[in-house]
């Protein structure tokens, strides 16, 4: 879905920072490769999640060229609502307007771009309808 490049850095206390490229805010830490990254998804996360709050616009992943750069996945959830969200400010579609255009409560829209709440795949397939979009599904090996 959305994979974002982090960095990974040797800190002067034997940890290990790590930042985003695509996202300048995201600065977290961990003690080795594994902790690093997981920290930085939930920073990513965080840090979508203030854009989104604040209506900012979100960048994409980039494409990056250096062997320094560690790929981290985010949830297919939180990928969907990032487009969702991406897609509505592409439009200029409020949230109130997708509720209008969903015919569902302002609430059900605030949920969808709610990355804390865990939104069924048919709501959001619908608010991707109601803005003239689908959702395509694609299954891949994973590599090693």
């Amino acid at each position: 879905m959305l994979n974002y490049h982090v960095t990974l850095t040797k800190d002067d206390n034997d940890t290990l920072l790590a930042t985003c490229p695509d996202l300048p805010e995201v600065v977290t830490f961990g003690d080795d490769e594994q902790d690093a990254l997981g920290y930085a998804v939930g920073a990513i996360e965080e840090a979508l999640a203030a854009r989104m709050a604040h209506k900012k616009d979100i960048p994409l992943p980039g494409q990056h060229q250096s062997g320094k750069l560690h790929m981290v996945r985010l949830s297919t959830q939180t990928g969907l609502k990032v487009l969702l969200y991406c897609a509505m400010r592409r439009q200029g579609v409020t949230k109130a307007e997708l509720a209008r255009r969903m015919g569902t409560p302002r609430q059900s829209a605030d949920r969808l771009l709610d990355l804390n709440h865990a939104s069924r795949l048919d709501v959001l397939d619908a608010a991707f309808l109601a803005l003239g979009q689908e959702v395509a599904v694609e299954l891949r090996e994973r590599a090693a």
